[in-house]
């Protein structure tokens, strides 16, 4: 077997969806989880700070890169499988690397009902487990049965109980913010047999909310802020005259299709410059409504000693 692949200064802008980012000092895109361990210790022999990357989505990487390894969990450690279990439920099991949309329309094209809402996230099943992802109503907590990961050079897997799944946030996104590098490798999820053609109908229904509703044909991470208790993030910031804003011509703007998303018109602004419309609006949406957003999107590098 080859040995793992360490490549230098990768531009890491076609790896985000907000089309941003400067080069990766290094970066590694593993094929299991004996690559996973190597690039760890490649890392740590030479001192490196570690970002896991998925699909690119909800973050926004600095135009300075970053200056460790990044290593990406892609389509090589994005296997999907299923078996029935004894009470009646079916067990699907999706590598941290598969697109969250591959999961979700695999389930329903089998006719297994739930996660019809993930047919629609751009990330990864590692993503949507580290954040929690969830839409219309369903969050990965409601379908998960337990995760395997990866920390300190062993492999752990745990009941979804003790996963801290929150809003937007799951035991995996607290070790990062405390510096702890646990990879997410799989996740495994119960659902029950529904009836397949009603599956699909709704997948469709979603499909056409989501076009209907969102800028998906424009760059972005999504949706930029989570949502504040007792409101929504959309309507404050187009109460506050926002939708369709842009602070200058750089092509970071306030999505006129959904006051949610932060777009990037032809993938032509900097990190800086979306970063610098984000808290434009935080502090806009503060002063009008004594409402402070909090960013769903992660920053990652370095932005002025922002973090």
């Amino acid at each position: 077997m080859p040995e793992l692949k360490v490549s230098e200064n990768v531009i890491l802008k076609p790896y985000s969806t907000f089309r941003t980012g400067g080069p990766a000092r290094f970066f590694a895109e593993p094929s299991n989880e004996k690559d996973l361990s190597e690039a760890f210790d490649f890392a740590r022999g030479k001192g490196l700070e570690v970002f896991i990357l998925g699909n690119g989505s909800n973050c926004l990487i600095s135009d300075k890169g970053f200056d460790g390894l990044v290593i990406r969990i892609g389509k090589l450690m994005g296997d999907i499988s299923s078996e029935e279990g004894h009470d009646g439920l079916t067990y699907v099991t999706a590598g941290a690397g598969c697109l969250l949309s591959k999961f979700g329309n695999y389930c329903a094209e089998a006719g297994f009902e739930g996660a019809e809402f993930a047919c629609g996230i751009p990330g990864t099943v590692g993503g949507a487990v580290f954040m929690n992802a969830g839409a219309y109503g369903r969050e990965i907590k409601d379908i998960a049965v337990s995760v395997r990961y990866f920390e300190n050079g062993e492999i752990r897997e745990i009941p979804a109980s003790e996963c801290g799944f929150a809003y937007r946030t799951s035991l995996f996104d607290k070790k990062a913010e405390n510096g702890e590098d646990a990879v997410i490798l799989s996740l495994k999820a119960a659902l029950p047999k529904g009836d397949k053609e009603k599956i699909l109908s709704y997948v469709e229904e979603l499909r056409q909310k989501r076009t209907a509703s969102q800028p998906l044909d424009v760059p972005s991470a999504g949706s930029t802020f989570k949502r504040p208790d007792g409101y929504f993030a959309a309507k404050l910031i187009e109460d506050s005259g926002l939708k369709g804003f842009a602070l200058d011509n750089s092509g970071a703007q306030v999505s006129p299709k959904h006051a949610g998303f932060v777009v990037n018109n032809n993938g032509s602004a900097s990190a800086e410059d979306i970063l610098k419309l984000i808290d434009y609006i935080s502090g806009k949406v503060f002063e009008d409504s004594g409402v402070r957003l909090e960013r769903e999107v992660r920053l990652i590098g370095e932005f002025g000693g922002k973090r």
